[in-house]
């Protein structure tokens, strides 16, 4: 007789964790937001403007991307390449998922961009550094594309800028952001160029309590058991949030100053549990000289503008992604 696997713990909805070390990720919580989760399938034709497509890049590993292409580009144009890394606490979460393909459409659409979001291994199975891994692999790609070691897709194929790729990323995804952007300033990625690095609502934390983490809303999107937990699972084995992975900005990190980054525009909304350490992370980059802004949401929390609910029936959450993908477009096409 199979021994029935006992729950051992629900992450708010959003992860169940099994005695034997199974992980389900099917969304539990409040069920309308449950589309939000659920894979939408790539479409080579144009819809609203922009088709999607996925690409294997490694066919060792499995590794893919999702490609997301403007319609009506001139013949002799090339675009902008964002590098996109997914969010969900390197926990949960798919590139295909509605939530980005939903906002990822709207901004490839809005700033004439060609849009790659990777795949990237989930912890805890793959704990930290396997997110950041994938995502650098997704950027060797590219450079491959570059120096012609192995043929583009169509798709890429004389319509994207390789000296202009922007690193972005959601939550988790934004922390994969910085690191990527540090771990190409140590290899030569040439004729790829790393125009800048986008982190938007950042991941960063520490084992003290900000002040935010225990003032600012909870929501579906995040609570401070996914802060907690969530990130938890991700660090390797008896690591904390301390750790440079979460907390590049801290002292167990590699001094800022020497690290060869981008230009970076730091997102952050007013009313984010971890706005205060999105904040600490700009003052040091601030600090370290570097070349940095940042753009604050107002009233408003974590990834408000993957909430397709909100942002159609919302005011406020309308306005404010308006403003973000004003401001993502803005930054794009002033470098």
């Amino acid at each position: 007789m199979v021994a029935q696997r006992k729950l051992i713990e629900n992450v708010s909805g959003w992860l169940s964790l099994f005695d034997d070390g199974s992980v389900d990720r099917t969304w539990a919580g409040p069920p309308q937001f449950k589309f939000l989760t659920e894979p939408v399938p790539p479409h080579t034709e144009f819809i609203d403007g922009v088709a999607t497509q996925d690409v294997v890049i490694d066919h060792t590993s499995g590794r893919r991307v999702r490609i997301y292409l403007p319609e009506n580009i001139p013949g002799s144009e090339k675009l902008p390449i964002l590098l996109h890394f997914h969010g969900g606490g390197f926990c949960i979460s798919q590139a295909d998922w509605f939530m980005y393909d939903h906002f990822y459409s709207r901004l490839t659409r809005t700033a004439r961009v060609i849009c790659i979001s990777a795949y990237l291994r989930l912890a805890p199975e793959n704990p930290l550094p396997a997110a950041i891994d994938d995502a650098f692999s997704a950027l060797l790609w590219l450079r491959s594309l570059a120096r012609h070691e192995e043929a583009p897709p169509e798709w890429i194929a004389g319509r994207a800028d390789f000296s202009r790729v922007f690193l972005i990323g959601d939550s988790s995804g934004a922390n994969v952001v910085h690191h990527v952007a540090a771990k190409a300033g140590r290899h030569d990625i040439t004729p790829v160029r790393l125009a800048g690095g986008i982190p938007i609502h950042p991941a960063f934390v520490r084992s003290r309590r900000s002040k935010s983490e225990t003032t600012n809303p909870e929501t579906p999107f995040l609570t401070l058991e996914m802060v907690d937990k969530m990130l938890g699972l991700a660090l390797p084995d008896g690591c904390n949030k301390d750790h440079p992975f979460l907390c590049p900005m801290g002292e167990a990190a590699a001094p800022l100053e020497g690290v060869k980054l981008p230009a970076f525009l730091v997102c952050v909304a007013e009313e984010d549990l971890m706005v205060d350490t999105e904040m600490e992370y700009y003052e040091a980059m601030k600090k370290a000289k570097k070349e940095v802004e940042v753009f604050v949401s107002k009233g408003i929390g974590h990834a408000f503008y993957l909430n397709s609910i909100a942002v159609e029936m919302d005011p406020n959450t309308s306005q404010q992604t308006q403003f973000l993908i004003a401001k993502i477009k803005h930054f794009i096409h002033s470098h």
